[in-house]
C-alpha cells in the first residue's frame, strides 16, 4: 500500500461482480482490501420538468452511508462522482433524460471516493452506456515523512498530513477530477498525479480481466 515513487505503485487487492442487482439498469459490487461499495445504475429515464436539460441527459448520484443519513461528506463525494460520470458519459444522446447513480457504503477501510468512482464506471459498464472513455478512482494519501501512500486504509488516513483522490480517464490517462484535503506543496501534488495515472494502469487491466472472466463464461 505505499509508494515511495512512480516507478513503484502497490495497491490493495480488488474484487468486482458486475449485474449484481437485478432491478437497476446496470450494477456492481466492488472491493478495495476492506472497502466496499454497491452501485445501481437507473436509466436513461424520464426527468422531471425542473430537472430537464433540452440536450443532455441529467445525472444525478446519491450516496447511501452504511448507517445513519448522508451528511455533507456524502453531497461533497456526489459531486465529485457526478463530474467524473458527466465527463465520460455522451449525455447528448440521450437528452431530456435522467441517469442515476445509487451508490451503497458496506464498509468502509480507507480510499471509499475512489472505490465510488470505480464501483460506478464498472455500473455504467453493465448498463451499456455509451461512454467516450473509462475512468477509475486513486487515493493518495502523504504521511509525516513525506512518503506517498496509495491506496491508503482508515488508520493511514488519519495519519497522513494530506489525502488526494484522483479520476484517470482511461484514454489518455489525464485527471478528470481531483479532491484534496490538508497541506502539500506544488510538487507533492505533481508526484501524486504521476504516481496516480501509473497505478490506473493496473485498475484499467482489472476492468479487462474482469469483463473478459464475465463474458468468457456466457460465450
Amino acid at each position: 500500500m505505499e509508494a515511495c515513487g512512480s516507478s513503484n505503485v502497490t495497491l490493495r487487492e480488488f474484487g468486482c461482480e458486475q449485474s449484481f442487482l437485478s432491478r437497476p439498469d446496470g450494477s456492481a459490487s466492488f472491493i478495495q482490501g476492506d472497502t466496499s461499495v454497491l452501485a445501481g445504475v437507473y436509466g436513461p429515464a424520464e426527468v422531471k420538468v425542473s430537472k430537464e436539460i433540452y440536450d443532455r441527459a441529467t445525472v444525478e448520484v446519491l450516496i447511501q452511508p452504511k448507517v445513519g443519513l448522508p451528511s455533507v461528506r456524502e453531497r461533497s463525494q456526489e459531486q465529485c462522482v457526478r463530474e467524473s460520470c458527466e465527463a465520460s458519459l455522451l449525455l447528448s444522446l440521450h437528452p431530456r433524460s435522467s441517469l442515476t447513480l445509487i451508490l451503497q457504503v458496506l464498509h468502509d477501510d480507507g480510499s471509499l471516493l475512489s472505490c465510488f468512482l470505480n464501483a460506478a464506471c464498472m455500473a455504467l459498464m453493465d448498463a451499456g452506456l455509451p461512454m467516450s472513455c473509462l475512468f477509475c478512482g486513486v487515493t493518495c494519501a502523504i504521511d509525516a515523512d513525506g512518503h506517498i501512500i496509495t491506496d491508503p486504509t482508515a488508520s493511514q488516513e488519519k495519519e497522513s498530513r494530506a489525502l488526494m483522490t484522483f479520476a484517470i480517464d482511461s484514454s489518455e490517462h489525464r485527471v478528470m477530477m481531483s479532491s484534496t484535503k490538508g497541506s502539500f506543496s506544488v510538487h507533492e501534488l505533481q508526484q501524486c498525479i504521476a504516481v496516480s495515472q501509473k497505478a490506473s494502469e493496473k485498475i484499467f487491466q482489472f476492468y479487462r480481466d474482469s469483463v473478459r472472466r464475465r463474458y468468457s463464461k456466457t460465450l
